[in-house]
């Protein structure tokens, strides 16, 4: 493909994360919207910008997968909550790559936690999916994705590690998804024994992210465990668009850590609070920390602000940040995933560029 090319995008689900790439996507300059497909009847047919809240752009939402494979874009842009892996194979062996947000870094959750109907390995059938198209499929996001990226840089000057460990330690009461925080369990009481399980059926992609930053660092893992601290709500919580009644579940630390020989070497961390009123509560940094222990050791915080100008007293306008770095790793790297060869990429088979951001147009 030609660098001054714009790749030609068709994206899949307008929730939190696709409404605001609508946004990105237009004054992203090697990208152009062609196309995008809803969930929802009563969305179809509508314009994309009227959709993401701005003036009509000339891009009609469609309901089917003929229509994407029909319009012959160069990518599809996934951002479901969950993933569509029928989308995924028909639209990969149709020969149009995927990048996706949506529960994937590796597959190697989804192969152990979601069975395929054809009772095959997800990452099996995506990737003769791929053969038969000549496509690509690649997932990120914020985290995971990125935050586990920093973690394996940061490495980078360092002798002799001993640990590698990111953090997430972000307040989510900005993550307006509602499905999400009602599978996790948030909002049920504390005490309830389904918590646990459902905790980590949904957060199970962050086992992935550990064995993403152990195939950097080439080390073998005998395991990657799971472990979780629950913070219980101290008082009724009202957050318009969530209710957390008193002694329900308000926050948690979960730590998926990967195994060698018994000692914690490779971890990801979950440091979550929907409000700061639990018990116990956490000391939430409101950023993405990087700890190495190592010869020298590393301690890094990849924080993030708003442009300037940006009315944080509107909750909309904070919620978009997050939704805006959910998103940007995905279409930053749509270059390079549209150059690779065809197959399952990870964030480790991306070249320097592919995780580059663009420079703002004049």
């Amino acid at each position: 493909m030609n660098p001054q090319q714009r790749i030609r995008v068709f994206q899949v689900a307008t929730g939190n994360v696709g409404t605001e790439m609508i946004k990105r996507i237009g004054s992203h300059p090697d990208l152009e919207l062609i196309g995008l497909h809803c969930y929802t009847p009563e969305k179809v047919g509508r314009d994309a910008g009227e959709l993401a809240g701005l003036p009509a752009i000339g891009v009609r939402a469609t309901g089917s997968v003929e229509e994407i494979i029909a319009a012959k874009p160069d990518v599809v842009t996934f951002h479901g909550v969950f993933p569509d892996e029928a989308l995924y194979e028909r639209v990969l062996e149709a020969g149009i790559n995927i990048v996706t947000t949506a529960d994937w870094i590796t597959g190697h959750h989804r192969d152990r936690n979601h069975p395929h109907p054809s009772g095959k390995p997800v990452t099996e059938v995506l990737r003769a999916a791929c053969e038969r198209g000549g496509s690509t499929f690649y997932g990120t996001g914020m985290n995971p994705g990125l935050c586990q990226i920093l973690g394996v840089a940061h490495s980078c000057d360092v002798a002799e590690i001993e640990n590698v460990t990111v953090i997430e330690s972000v307040d989510v009461s900005c993550h307006h998804s509602v499905q999400t925080w009602i599978e996790v369990g948030y909002g049920r009481p504390v005490d309830d024994p389904t918590i646990p399980a459902s905790l980590e059926k949904f957060t199970r992609v962050f086992a992935d992210s550990v064995y993403l930053m152990a195939d950097c660092f080439g080390l073998e893992l005998d395991d990657v465990t799971f472990s979780y601290e629950l913070g219980a709500c101290t008082r009724d919580v009202d957050l318009g668009w969530y209710t957390l009644p008193k002694g329900s579940l308000g926050a948690n630390y979960i730590k998926y850590q990967g195994i060698v020989d018994g000692v914690p070497r490779i971890e990801s961390h979950l440091e979550w609070q929907m409000t700061p009123h639990t018990d116990p509560k956490w000391d939430v940094k409101g950023c993405y920390i990087t700890k190495i222990t190592g010869d020298p050791s590393i301690y890094s915080k990849h924080m993030i602000f708003p442009k300037p100008g940006v009315d944080l007293s509107n909750p909309d306008s904070f919620a978009a940040i997050g939704m805006t770095v959910t998103g940007l790793p995905a279409l930053n790297a749509i270059r390079s995933v549209v150059a690779a060869p065809p197959g399952i990429l990870t964030s480790a088979d991306l070249p320097l560029r592919g995780l580059a951001g663009r420079f703002k147009q004049s």
